[in-house]
């Protein structure tokens, strides 16, 4: 009995003229277009410099600036008020007023004060924008040991620690990197949660819902026979996926690729039956895909996806205990890009294994055959 409802099932599908390219095609553009789109990196930031000195020091200091490869020389002036009205009319993001005597001051003293004016209506550009110049400002000076020219004096700092960084998993610090495999996700919730979430309601639209509910078809094997099909295509979006993350970006799991397909296994399941769930319940299509696109939102802002879990509030972070998604963006990032052990995601595989066997319950309960 198995066996035919599943022929129907892909009967079904292949004789749809959108789904199966939509299969293939979705993955293959997300994948080539999303990594380079969606990144917090900031670059090409902006910047006034009000050089109120004019001095070799000034011009070395404003050369490292420019150089740097963040912020975007706009303009340098002697006018502080004109660089107030670019940030009014937005086209600069920062500004750096750098008082006169600033030389005299650096080598008389060894210190000398700048301002930083940042347009923080973006909090995240301003914020980093801020630090990376605040960055700039300490290597300058902790490069500086001498003033070209034989009548200056010697600039002489105070020792200073050496802090070598090594980054760990991510050496470039590549925001790509990092959402890759967070978009195989937002994948497997889009095509294996929002697709079933349309596929007992658009049998009850048809009429043919009542063909099947007048057979001896148990209920458990019918909605077994929806979730199977969910399976597959989660398993061939998912190789898609990591096929063009190590063709296109040369990135490939650290971890155990059975391992991840394991995992893929359980969130398709657990997002098909949650998709089975809401189309159980819903009348007409239009009213599944409402219902289905307020908790897909809610998965992928509520999921670490873009935001660590960690920065929410305390009443999120209990809220996102109960989403399925977190495990899985979590599981899927450690093992693609640390390398773990599935004994180090035994948490995210049981609370994957629960969703699976809660929302699968509820898919073949919620199913009434008397429509």
């Amino acid at each position: 009995m198995l066996k035919y409802l599943l022929e129907k099932e892909f009967k079904h599908f292949f004789r749809n003229p959108i789904l199966p390219r939509l299969t293939f095609l979705f993955p293959i553009m997300i994948m080539l277009v999303m990594p380079w789109v969606t990144t917090l990196d900031i670059k090409n930031i902006n910047i006034i410099i009000v050089d109120n000195d004019h001095s070799r020091l000034s011009e070395r200091l404003i050369r490292a600036i420019d150089v740097s490869g963040y912020f975007r020389l706009t303009d340098v002036t002697g006018d502080y008020e004109t660089a107030i009205s670019g940030i009014e009319y937005g086209t600069a993001d920062v500004i750096l007023e750098i008082p006169s005597n600033f030389e005299k001051d650096l080598t008389n003293t060894l210190t000398a004060p700048v301002q930083i004016s940042i347009n923080t209506v973006n909090g995240t550009k301003g914020t980093l924008g801020g630090s990376y110049l605040g960055q700039i400002l300490l290597n300058f000076s902790t490069k500086l040991t001498q003033i070209n020219g034989n009548d200056n004096p010697v600039l002489s700092f105070a020792p200073r620690l050496e802090i070598v960084t090594q980054n760990r998993y991510n050496t470039y610090l590549n925001y790509k990197i990092f959402m890759i495999p967070a978009l195989m996700v937002i994948l497997l919730i889009v095509l294996c949660g929002i697709l079933p979430a349309l596929n007992i309601v658009s049998e009850k639209e048809k009429g043919t819902i009542e063909q099947i509910n007048v057979t001896p078809i148990p209920k458990f094997l019918f909605i077994l026979a929806k979730l199977i099909p969910y399976w597959v295509m989660g398993f061939i979006v998912m190789s898609i996926c990591m096929l063009l993350a190590y063709v296109v970006y040369g990135l490939a799991p650290e971890g155990n690729i059975l391992v991840i397909y394991l995992f893929v296994l359980l969130f398709t399941l657990t997002i098909s039956g949650f998709g089975l769930v809401i189309s159980n319940y819903s009348s007409t299509m239009q009213q599944a895909l409402f219902v289905t696109f307020f908790f897909v939102m809610i998965f992928q802002l509520m999921s670490g996806l873009l935001t660590p879990i960690r920065s929410m509030p305390e009443w999120a972070q209990w809220i996102v205990v109960f989403n399925p998604p977190r495990y899985f963006i979590q599981a899927i990032r450690l093992l693609y890009l640390k390398g773990s052990s599935f004994s180090d995601l035994l948490t995210e595989f049981f609370a994957l294994l629960g969703f699976v066997c809660f929302f699968s319950t509820w898919a073949v309960f919620s199913y009434r055959k008397s429509q």
